[in-house]
C-alpha cells in the first residue's frame, strides 16, 4: 500500500512536470516560428559521391585481397594520381586552364509530403546547381512523393522545368513512389527510372469534404454562410450544400484533372493519356510498359553505374537553427533524459512488472 502511494506521488510530480514543460516547449515553438522568418534557413552542403565510392572499395579490397596485391593496388593508386598532378603542373605552365576531363553529375533530394514542403529547399539547391552547371553535365533527382496540394507540387514541378530550360539532362529516379502530384514533378525529367515495385502514377484529382449538416440540425444549430460571389462557396463542412454548389465543384476538379493532362501530356507525348489518366497506380513495370517510365532501375544502380565515367556531387541542404529553436531542443533532450532515467528508477522498482 506504501509503494502505491509513493508510486501515486511520483505520478503526479511527473504529469506536473511535462505538464508545464509542455507550455514551455508551444512557446518557444511560437517564438521560434517567428524567429525563422527574420533569419536565413540554412545553406547547401556539396559531397562527393566518387570519395564515397571509392572509399567503399578501398574497404573492400583491404578486407578481401592478401596483403601485398592491396599494397600493389595502392601503389598504382598513388601513381596514377601522381600522374594527374604532373599532367595538371604542365598546363599551367602552357598557360592552359585546369579543368576535369570529366562531365559531373549533380544529385539532389526530394522528399514530398501533402504540402510538398520541401519545394523551397529544392529551389535552392537547383539555383546553386545552375550556378555551375552546363549543358554536358547531367542533374539526377532522386524522388519520393505521393501527391497532395495542386498548387504546392505545381511550385516544385516549375522548379524542375528551370533545369529543363538551361538545356541540363533531367534524371527522374523513383524508388517507392512517384503518384498523382510526384508524377507531376517526375514527367518533367528527360527520363524517368523506377525501381520495380515503385508506384507510378495517379495522374488524377480528388477531394474528400464531410459535411455535418444534418447533425446540426438535429440538435437545433443554425448555420450560416453569407458570401458575395455566386460561387465563392461551393460545398461545405457545416452549411447545407446544394446540388449546384455540388456540380460547380465536380466542375473545378475536372477543370484541374484536365490542366494536369495536358500537364503530362505536354512532358511526355507518347504517352495514352485515356489509358494512364484514370487515376490509377501501377508498379514500376507495368508502368514501363504503359510508359510512364523509360527503365526499371534504382537510383543508387544507375549512379553506381556513372561512376567512375563522371564526377558525382551531392547537393544538400543544412537546417540552420535559430538561438531558440537550439534552445528548445536542447530543453527537449533534457526532458527526454529526465523521463527516461525516470521510467528507469520505476522499473527497477519493478512497478512494470505487477
Amino acid at each position: 500500500m506504501e509503494f502505491l502511494f509513493e508510486y501515486g506521488i511520483f505520478l503526479a510530480k511527473t504529469i506536473t512536470l511535462v505538464a508545464a514543460i509542455g507550455f514551455l516547449l508551444v512557446s518557444l515553438t511560437s517564438a521560434t516560428q517567428r524567429l525563422k522568418k527574420l533569419e536565413k534557413q540554412g545553406y547547401v552542403e556539396v559531397k562527393s559521391l566518387n570519395d564515397k565510392y571509392h572509399e567503399i572499395s578501398q574497404t573492400m579490397q583491404a578486407a578481401i585481397l592478401s596483403d601485398d596485391d592491396y599494397e600493389a593496388v595502392v601503389k598504382l593508386e598513388k601513381k596514377a594520381e601522381k600522374a594527374k598532378a604532373k599532367e595538371s603542373k604542365v598546363l599551367k605552365k602552357k598557360g592552359g586552364a585546369e579543368t576535369s576531363q570529366k562531365s559531373r553529375l549533380f544529385v539532389i533530394d526530394f522528399d514530398g509530403d501533402i504540402k510538398a514542403s520541401d519545394a523551397e529547399m529544392l529551389s535552392e539547391k537547383i539555383t546553386a546547381i545552375l550556378t555551375q552547371a552546363k549543358a554536358e553535365d547531367e542533374v539526377v533527382l532522386r524522388l519520393e512523393s505521393a501527391g497532395g496540394m495542386v498548387h504546392s507540387y505545381g511550385f516544385a514541378a516549375s522548379q524542375l522545368q528551370r533545369i529543363r530550360n538551361k538545356s541540363i539532362p533531367l534524371t527522374i529516379c523513383v524508388d517507392k513512389v512517384a503518384a498523382s502530384g510526384g508524377y507531376m514533378m517526375a514527367c518533367i525529367g528527360n527520363k524517368i527510372l523506377a525501381a520495380p515495385f515503385a508506384i507510378i502514377g495517379s495522374i488524377g484529382v480528388v477531394a474528400q469534404i464531410p459535411n455535418f449538416n444534418r447533425l446540426l440540425k438535429k440538435h437545433d444549430v443554425d448555420y450560416e454562410v453569407l458570401t458575395a460571389g455566386e460561387y465563392k462557396r461551393t460545398l461545405t463542412m457545416l452549411g447545407e450544400n446544394t446540388e449546384k454548389g455540388r456540380q460547380k465543384f465536380q466542375d473545378e476538379i475536372q477543370e484541374t484533372h484536365n490542366l494536369f493532362k495536358d500537364f503530362v501530356a505536354a512532358s511526355r507525348p507518347n504517352l495514352n493519356m485515356e489509358t494512364v489518366a484514370t487515376g490509377e497506380t501501377w508498379f514500376g513495370k507495368k508502368a514501363a510498359e504503359l510508359l510512364l517510365v523509360d527503365q526499371i532501375m534504382t537510383s543508387e544502380e544507375y549512379l553506381f553505374s556513372r561512376y567512375p565515367d563522371v564526377d558525382i556531387y551531392h547537393i544538400g541542404w543544412i537546417e540552420k537553427h535559430g538561438i531558440a529553436e537550439r534552445f528548445g531542443l536542447a530543453v527537449e533532450a533534457s526532458i527526454d533524459r529526465m523521463l527516461n532515467r525516470a521510467f528507469s528508477r520505476l522499473k527497477n522498482r519493478k512497478v512494470f512488472l505487477q
